[in-house]
């Protein structure tokens, strides 16, 4: 027999909205029945439309706002909501950081772990911080276009203030698509394969100013390219490398494998924490570099490190974390999969005159336990992976290393939760608040750090 549910597809109701999910959605239930609500705030009454009707639970978007939440502000640009740009900016940023604060929480209630979470650790300025913008370039009404994708699509809106970003990013994005249009170069369309520009990637240095300009391209040949590059690095006195990324396949990955330099140097540098860092195209570094501070502080602080320790940086990345560890330590070992990231560490150490660092390629769980077979024995392991967490087996090399802490930069909660768990069975507990930091402000995301420390 099919379970009747409560609500019906297109239909409106007045519900009492009583939490936020972590994709920044309201919840409110008809009959235990949950909707999960576009724009609609905890304490908030409201009637909404349902758009989505599924067995569990559906999905509706607000109507009408009929009692408003105190922490309620008025959205800057209706866009940003609907690409995702920025899908807590109702959000008054107080509330932001509390919100991120409890979703960490909720994660570890879920595991029935009783940890304590410290206040997010928020931004001055919580709006154009990004140092890194990837926007697609699509044939919209006969024009080049450049915005962002809608939700769960990829229909552009076009956009040329991107809120979140750093403002000169956004006008050096407006000036690289103007001289596109002016060259009349075919924006490339997902549909049929065809076409010649697909996105235009731009970094900037947060100290150093130094623009990188990626014209990521399904073709080898760029036609008017002397043109081209003569206009931009006319118009854009900061740029010092500008470089074509070729990425001929039919895929959903932004980036190919191969970089032609089109003028000046492959890379730019910046600093972090003190240090030089040489940035490429396809670098993965962090893009609030006023966070990543306190967050890189924060986890050297809180790992307690002596000049007599020998450290374990897996997914070291462009050794960001490495370095910052190497001027207080004896040794580091960092290891991550991705070879130009490695090729970046070691030229970063070089940079920096560390000579204490040893980067290796290879994935994390693969080379720790290679480590623990060779009977290296950290005392410090620190791990900052992707969203998707720990390889088991990992945790297992470091139980089986013995690390006096672990110190876990997590971009997850609910996969750092889930770690958590094992880490405890293997030895480990959590002695002080979990630490988030904002790092990206305006949307669900969250950072944190957290100490593990072995039971002795």
């Amino acid at each position: 027999m099919k379970t009747q549910v409560p609500v019906q597809k297109n239909q409106k109701y007045d519900v009492e909205v009583t939490d936020l999910t972590y994709q920044g959605l309201g919840v409110a239930k008809i009959d235990d029945f949950p909707i999960f609500i576009e724009n609609a705030l905890p304490t908030e009454s409201v009637t909404i439309q349902v758009t989505k009707v599924k067995k569990n639970f559906a999905f509706g978007k607000t109507i009408k706002i009929l009692k408003k939440s105190a922490d309620r502000v008025e959205p800057v640009n209706r866009a940003y909501t609907q690409t995702g740009i920025a899908l807590l900016q109702h959000l008054a940023y107080p509330a932001q950081l509390m919100f991120k604060q409890h979703q960490i929480q909720v994660d570890f209630d879920k595991m029935k772990l009783d940890v304590e979470v410290a206040p997010t650790i928020g931004m001055e300025t919580p709006y154009h911080y990004r140092n890194k913008a990837q926007i697609p370039v699509r044939l919209l009404n006969g024009q080049l276009q450049t915005g962002f994708y809608r939700k769960h699509s990829h229909d552009l809106v076009p956009i040329e203030d991107f809120y979140i970003q750093d403002p000169e990013i956004d006008k050096a994005v407006v000036v690289v698509r103007n001289i596109l249009r002016k060259f009349q170069i075919t924006p490339y369309d997902e549909k049929s394969h065809r076409g010649v520009i697909r996105n235009i990637m731009v970094r900037r240095g947060h100290y150093s100013h130094e623009m990188m300009v990626v014209l990521i391209t399904k073709s080898r040949k760029l036609p008017s390219e002397a043109e081209l590059v003569s206009e931009i690095v006319d118009q854009l006195p900061e740029v010092k490398s500008l470089v074509q990324n070729i990425n001929p396949k039919n895929t959903n990955a932004l980036m190919g494998e191969q970089n032609k330099v089109l003028w000046g140097k492959g890379t730019i540098t910046d600093q972090l924490m003190g240090l030089k860092f040489e940035i490429s195209p396809n670098s993965f570094y962090q893009v609030n570099p006023v966070q990543t501070e306190k967050l890189y502080k924060l986890a050297i602080q809180k790992a307690r490190l002596n000049e007599n320790d020998v450290v374990i940086d897996a997914y070291c990345g462009i050794g960001t974390i490495s370095l910052s560890l190497a001027k207080v330590v004896k040794k580091v070992y960092g290891v991550d999969i991705v070879p130009e990231a490695i090729e970046d560490a070691n030229r970063n150490a070089r940079l920096n005159k560390l000579n204490n660092c040893q980067f290796i390629t290879g994935k994390a769980e693969d080379q720790l336990a290679k480590w623990q077979k060779d009977g290296l024995k950290p005392d410090v392991v620190v791990v900052d992976p992707p969203r998707k967490g720990l390889d088991e087996s990992l945790i297992e090399s470091v139980a089986g290393m013995s690390p006096q802490r672990l110190i876990y930069v997590s971009c997850n909660p609910a996969t750092l939760a889930r770690d958590a768990k094992l880490l405890l069975e293997h030895g480990y507990q959590i002695n002080q608040p979990i630490q988030p930091v904002d790092q990206f402000p305006q949307t669900v995301h969250v950072e944190s750090v957290t100490v593990f420390e072995k039971v002795r």
